[in-house]
């Protein structure tokens, strides 16, 4: 008996020690991270509850290896991305040369670390675009999209809403809607903001507008105080809307538990979160119905999921904020709305947008490549997607410029 145990033991292939192991193993490392502060000016100025936006800013950040290959990500940097690509330059890509870009959860904690307040703000916008590239190289390395690396699912295809109609005249948003209709949406977000009883002409407008062919939400932009958005909430039940995206502030979680009781309407917030930390109130106290995380805000990939985790344990809708970000933020949302398995829709913006439809040399994730209501996620590795840098040097703001 104790023969066969020894004649077992030695037919074992032997363990290769840890530096055999090592010499088994490709070694990528990063050799340099370069920031592309970008701006783009929009073909039809965008209007919210807040303010009216003719330009966009955003900050794409690529990561080099010393074999030459390259990922790709986005920071959401509304304004001020020059700020945010000198504060990578000089604080945070230094912290990566050399490094494993696979040891992202290593990373992300070693870039959080110049942060020795709470966690938020810009450096963790500026943290999520390095995070993204750090993912889209790990795929290329793997030869698997990042939707497989996550845990995969089997999306192909994602349901998607068309975001949004604007907060301007009726005669805008009944062009809007048509157009809408005609591009075979079956789910659609407007725009609502002051006063109060405009918000309900217009709920009401859209409503008899869009009939019932198409699922309908509603996006505030924090609009209004705690009593305003119940009485707006309360029209918006009795007119079928399915979601009341940030009524009130944020931070005022405390209203947002109050709306929770006093309204039938699922509330939806997320965008303004920076880590799954901030998303965990909201989810753990059932105030949101719908989680809406933001991946060139929320600390890239890596955080982004584990907010889609939580919301999924939770059992709240997960759907990705895009807003008016750049095409890296739309494909990175795409491979996350892929595998999560609370995934509800998917944010598909209307309105052009250079950063959006210009950067890539094929476009993923915009309203012209809607079918059926839904739209492709990219099967390649990483994000799936290749940026033109012809259109990336064309967008690029000029140091120093103002």
């Amino acid at each position: 008996m104790a023969a066969a145990r020894i004649a077992r033991r030695t037919d074992r292939q032997p363990r290769p020690t840890a530096q055999k192991a090592a010499a088994l193993e490709p070694q990528a490392r990063i050799a340099a991270v370069i920031t592309h502060p970008l701006r783009a000016t929009l073909p039809k100025a965008q209007r919210t509850s807040q303010a009216s936006y003719s330009a966009i800013e955003i900050v794409v950040v690529e990561i080099r290896l010393d074999d030459g290959q390259c990922g790709w990500g986005e920071c959401l940097a509304r304004r001020g991305a020059i700020a945010y690509a000198e504060f990578i330059d000089t604080v945070l890509a230094p912290l990566l040369i050399g490094e494993d870009p696979r040891d992202r959860r290593r990373l992300w904690m070693r870039l959080r670390a110049p942060l020795t307040g709470r966690t938020g703000g810009m450096l963790i916008e500026a943290l999520a675009g390095i995070d993204t590239a750090l993912w889209d190289l790990s795929g290329k390395l793997a030869g698997q999209p990042i939707s497989k690396l996550l845990g995969g699912i089997g999306r192909e295809q994602v349901d998607a809403y068309a975001s949004s109609i604007n907060w301007l005249d009726d005669a805008t948003v009944q062009a809007e809607v048509q157009a809408i209709q005609q591009r075979g949406f079956r789910q659609a977000k407007l725009k609502l903001g002051q006063p109060v009883s405009a918000a309900v002409h217009r709920a009401r407008l859209v409503r008899d507008l869009a009939g019932d062919t198409l699922v309908l939400g509603v996006d505030a932009n924090w609009a209004y105080d705690v009593h305003d958005a119940i009485t707006v909430g309360r029209a918006l039940t009795d007119l079928g809307y399915d979601f009341f995206e940030e009524p009130i502030r944020p931070e005022d979680r405390e209203g947002y538990r109050q709306l929770a009781r006093a309204l039938p309407i699922r509330l939806a917030a997320g965008e303004s979160d920076f880590t799954a930390s901030d998303a965990l109130h909201s989810l753990t106290d059932r105030s949101l119905g719908l989680i809406q995380p933001d991946v060139a805000r929320a600390g890239g990939i890596s955080e982004t999921w584990r907010i889609a985790e939580l919301a999924a344990m939770h059992h709240t809708r997960y759907a990705p904020h895009v807003g008016w970000s750049g095409a890296l933020c739309v494909a990175a949302s795409l491979q996350l709305a892929a595998a999560a398995e609370s995934f509800w829709s998917f944010e598909c913006m209307v309105c052009d947008n250079p950063l959006r439809q210009s950067l890539l040399t094929v476009p993923v994730g915009d309203y012209q490549g809607l079918v059926d209501g839904r739209l492709r996620v990219p099967t390649g590795p990483g994000l799936g997607v290749d940026v033109d840098r012809d259109a990336l040097a064309a967008l690029t703001i000029k140091r120093g410029a103002r």
